[in-house]
């Protein structure tokens, strides 16, 4: 009996070995790639953040003095700022953009889905084209926009992406404009799980329809609006493809963010030194927003 247990265990203890070795096969590839992508990248950034190197000449240690040099640095200031500057403005204009072509394109309306289409066509479309084009559209001597702010009664309409004060206006609209689309089909699944019975029993109770949308829509569109914050704000503090193709941190350096600040340091100053250090500022300054995010959204569940 005893030597028939322990060749049953012997044969349970090969099965799981079995589906573990199984298990372990399908899981190889991405970690593989998490690894060479991600991991050691990573590792490379943090020991780079302490070296001063400009990817020639042997490494040498240098302590905090990277971190000393970029926050004395005011190119690494003025792109702190911008970055904040963008990543406010474009988090809150595309929410609310994304929002209200949700609800208005959740209704039954003829050419919806031709609508939702257009809306969402310029998240995939090239960054380059989309750059070229609203370059000519808010071209400041013969651009349409200025030409359409001249017949209204602007007669000195913004210099926009030639103009250091206006620039930083023009990427966020740009920003808002491309990335509205894919948030919008996020509102879109959101306010169609939403059960109709909420707003026919709301509408028999006399609820106007801005009781229906702040009562209602508001607090169930929750989970959908915490993922809209958490990926606008994370990928705004990562912008940099938008901004090189419209402006390239220009002119001077008035749309130059902190993702830019680092490519210049990278691929214009090979500085590696400077550039891993301001990339772990970026780093952590994600982190702390994401956990604040996090824990506001955690109170405000808990409150409703």
């Amino acid at each position: 009996m005893a030597k028939e247990k322990s060749v049953a265990e012997k044969k349970a203890t090969s099965l799981k070995r079995k589906n573990a070795m199984i298990g372990y096969t399908f899981i190889l590839p991405n970690f593989l790639g998490f690894a060479i992508f991600i991991l050691i990248p990573v590792v490379f950034t943090l020991i780079l953040a302490v070296m001063n190197w400009d990817g020639f000449n042997t490494p040498t240690f240098a302590g905090m003095g990277n971190f000393k040099e970029i926050f004395t640095d005011y190119r690494f200031s003025s792109a702190f700022w911008k970055t904040l500057l963008y990543v406010v403005f474009s988090v809150v204009l595309t929410l609310l953009a994304s929002l209200g072509l949700a609800c208005a394109l959740n209704k039954k309306i003829k050419g919806r889905d031709a609508f939702r289409s257009a809306i969402f066509f310029p998240y995939v479309a090239s960054m380059i084209a989309i750059g070229a084009v609203w370059k000519q559209l808010f071209e400041q001597n013969y651009g349409p926009i200025n030409h359409f702010l001249r017949m209204i009664g602007i007669s000195n309409p913004p210099g926009w992406f030639a103009s250091t004060d206006w620039a930083i206006w023009g990427v966020i609209i740009v920003s808002v404009w491309k990335f509205m689309g894919y948030y919008m089909l996020i509102y879109l699944a959101g306010l169609q799980d939403i059960p109709a019975q909420l707003y026919e029993a709301s509408t028999l109770d006399g609820a106007t329809a801005w009781q229906r949308f702040v009562k209602i829509t508001l607090p169930m569109l929750t989970p959908s609006t915490f993922f809209v914050v958490i990926m606008l704000t994370i990928n705004s503090f990562k912008s940099f493809d938008l901004i090189y193709a419209l402006t390239q941190g220009g002119p001077g350096i008035s749309t130059t963010l902190l993702a830019n600040y680092i490519y210049n340091q990278t691929f214009v100053y090979w500085d590696y030194g400077k550039s891993a250090a301001a990339s772990v500022v970026l780093f952590v300054i994600v982190l702390a927003v994401t956990i604040v995010q996090f824990r506001g959204e955690k109170k405000f569940t808990d409150y409703l």
